[in-house]
């Protein structure tokens, strides 16, 4: 849910017509396809942090940056915050399992857990959900759909096919 003393601003980007949204702390939600919800968040308010992330999110999606520096404020609980700050050291370009992730926290049973709090990552993009995938390689469940999650992994692999 979105904090009452939040602003947002829209953009356009390759995956569809985005929102950010933050409050004084930070980001708190980045989201995709936003098309159809829009007019039910009422009028835009820029502030500097939502200035940052719109600059650096179209940086990125013009494969000119590879690491946000941006002031994190996403609810939570403390394990999805433990998983938030795994995604986040998941380098650009590569992929981890969701077993990877449960290791990486002392705790390979945590795997459904893990994958839990992956899907509810609320600053999608920028903490990186769209790099775990299933231990067999393939690409799992995304928020934003299956085929953001393929052109993410592409411009991050520099496959032009895929984002062209």
């Amino acid at each position: 849910m979105m904090r009452t003393d939040a602003r947002h601003v829209t953009f356009e980007s390759p995956l569809g017509l985005m929102a950010v949204s933050a409050v004084e702390e930070g980001l708190t939600y980045v989201h995709m396809g936003v098309e159809e919800i829009k007019d039910a968040w009422g009028p835009e308010a820029s502030t500097p942090v939502l200035d940052a992330a719109e600059e650096q999110l179209l940086a990125y999606f013009a494969g000119e940056l590879k690491d946000f520096d941006l002031p994190l404020a996403a609810a939570g609980t403390g394990f999805q915050h433990r998983v938030w700050s795994e995604l986040v050291r998941i380098p650009y370009g590569e992929t981890w399992s969701y077993l990877d992730v449960a290791r990486r926290l002392g705790d390979p049973k945590a795997v459904r857990a893990v994958g839990l709090a992956n899907g509810r990552n609320p600053i999608a993009i920028v903490v990186p959900c769209h790099r775990v995938i299933g231990s067999n390689g393939k690409l799992t469940g995304y928020a934003g759909g299956l085929w953001r999650k393929e052109w993410l992994l592409g411009l991050e692999r520099g496959e032009p096919a895929l984002f062209a």
